[in-house]
Order: structure tokens, then C-alpha cells, then sequence
């Protein structure tokens, strides 16, 4: 696996004094444009600020509690919109993989420059919309904070538990055995490589 997927983590310990250019933020953007999409139909858009500037201001003023306290030491802020249409349930479901597909990209892309991404469903998507006139055929999904993770000995200063910055360990990928009774085939909750810790 490279590097840029094993190592990555979702910081929320950021330097409040570092910063980011227009450039880096333009070629994050970019990564998420250039992400693969459904039919071609490219329904992502983008509203990016960068710290201290009004956009950034309005996108920290969306955060609930959660993310309140952290997410505003981001050197930007970037919120990701995607298609909004329930009477359209192919469209609407694609709409938000493509969404997935387009931060997953903006996230290794921020990676690639030095920076940490923090994907955040934590925020009032309502008031984004009102706030930046997003049209009712798109819908606020994602708010993708970055900026430059602090070691985990200094984030504690700023608020944020040392166990907080501590890289989760993933599960392994069900490989292999059978379904557990009254589940789908395939699914899995707590799946476990070729059998390894009981049926």
C-alpha cells in the first residue's frame, strides 16, 4: 500500500499559525475535479477559504460543537457539494459516491503537498446553503478541513486529547467465509481473514 493511504489520518491537532496558498488549495480542488465520476456527469462543486478570509470565517461559523473547537485552526476550509435530487435515486446515490470519490482524492492530494485533510459531516449544511446560495439541486455533504498536524505531545495545548491524534487500526477485509445467519450474502459486520477467530 503507499505510503500516502497507510500513513494518512484524520488530525485534529493543527498549528493555528501555519498557513496554505491559493495554489496548494487550487491543486487540492483540483484533485477532487479530477476524481472518477458516474456517466461522466461531474456533479462536485467546491467552496474553499482560506483562514482569515470571509469564506473561511462563514464555512467555521457552520461547524457544530464537535468540530467547533479544532476545525477553525485549519489552514482551509473546504466544502464539497454534490448532486441533490431524492426523486432521482440513481442520481442521488452516485451523486454522493462521486462526492466520496472527489475528497478521497483532495485528501492524498493534501498528503502529497505536506498537509493533513480532515473530513467532516459535522456542520450545518442548511445554514451552508443559505449562507452561499447553493443551489436545491446540490447539497452540502462534506467539509474537508486542512492544515498542518501538530505532534501529538503539543495538541493537547490546544484542546485536542492526545488519544484523539493516535492513529485508529483498520479492520481486515472479510475474506472467504460464509455469511453470518440473517445477513445478506456477503455482509459482514466484524469481518475476519479466511476465518481467523471463529466462524
Amino acid at each position: 500500500m503507499h505510503e500516502l493511504i497507510s500513513g494518512r489520518r484524520s488530525a485534529r491537532g493543527y498549528d493555528p499559525s501555519s498557513t496554505i496558498s491559493l495554489d496548494d488549495v487550487t491543486t487540492i480542488v483540483d484533485a477532487g475535479r479530477w476524481a472518477p465520476t458516474w456517466g461522466r456527469v461531474q456533479p462536485v462543486r467546491f467552496i474553499a477559504g482560506l483562514r482569515g478570509d470571509p469564506t473561511f470565517d462563514a464555512l467555521a461559523g457552520v461547524l457544530t460543537r464537535g468540530n467547533s473547537g479544532w476545525a477553525p485552526r485549519s489552514a482551509a476550509l473546504i466544502l464539497v457539494c454534490t448532486t441533490d435530487d431524492p426523486d432521482d435515486a440513481k442520481a442521488h446515490t452516485y451523486g454522493a459516491v462521486d462526492c466520496g470519490l472527489a475528497v478521497a482524492q483532495m485528501i492524498l492530494q493534501s498528503e502529497a503537498l505536506g498537509f493533513n485533510a480532515h473530513p467532516m459531516a459535522g456542520f450545518d449544511a442548511e445554514a451552508a446553503r443559505d449562507i452561499f446560495g447553493i443551489p436545491a439541486d446540490k447539497r452540502p455533504l462534506v467539509l474537508l478541513g486542512v492544515g498542518a498536524a501538530v505532534l501529538g505531545g503539543v495538541a493537547p495545548l490546544l484542546g485536542v486529547a492526545a488519544h484523539a491524534e493516535v492513529p485508529v487500526g483498520h479492520r481486515e477485509l472479510g475474506l472467504g467465509h460464509a455469511p453470518r445467519r440473517g445477513l445478506g450474502a456477503g455482509l459482514d459486520p466484524a469481518p475476519r481473514v479466511g476465518g481467523v477467530g471463529g466462524a
